[in-house]
């Protein structure tokens, strides 16, 4: 199985949904078929339907998130000597050359990514244009409103 790049942060959150699935709402729902049974008739029992659908989601849920964990490769960003160059875990300042307008993205792990904190995804379009240039360098970006051009002004490893 390949590893999937996580940040030591994206692997505290996993870890964290992790133990609530399985201390908080694993046992809430076993609560609610029993309760669900106890009401009889199962055939025709929406609660009992509606919490064995939740238990499903949830014990799908815990499954893939053992499986991501078992396969992550937790990389800390402060450990990195990537030579100054863009690399996973690397926060990057840019400047839209069109508009001016500077933005920070840090490179993250699939799980990680939230456009509005600025972390984005490894595979994404501009993560992939990033990665491997430098301060200074121009990296085009092929979205999908067109292409972007964005000068690396800094990259940090925090």
């Amino acid at each position: 199985m390949a590893t999937i790049p996580i940040t030591q942060r994206g692997s505290e959150l996993l870890k964290a949904e992790l133990h609530r699935l399985k201390t908080i709402e694993r046992p809430s729902v076993i609560a609610a078929i029993a309760e669900a049974r106890a009401q009889g008739d199962l055939s025709e029992n929406a609660e009992y339907d509606a919490a064995k659908d939740r238990q499903g989601f949830i014990e799908g849920r815990i499954q893939e998130i053992e499986g991501k964990l078992s396969a992550a490769q937790i990389i800390d960003p402060s450990s990195v000597d990537a030579g100054g160059r863009v690399v996973f875990g690397a926060t990057v300042d840019l400047e839209d050359e069109a508009s001016g307008e500077k933005v920070t993205y840090q490179i993250v792990g699939e799980d990680e990514a939230d456009l509005k904190l600025g972390l984005v995804n490894i595979s994404s379009p501009i993560a992939r244009a990033l990665i491997g240039k430098e301060e200074g360098d121009l990296a085009v970006v092929q979205a999908p409103g067109g292409s972007k051009n964005y000068e690396i002004l800094a990259i940090r490893y925090e």
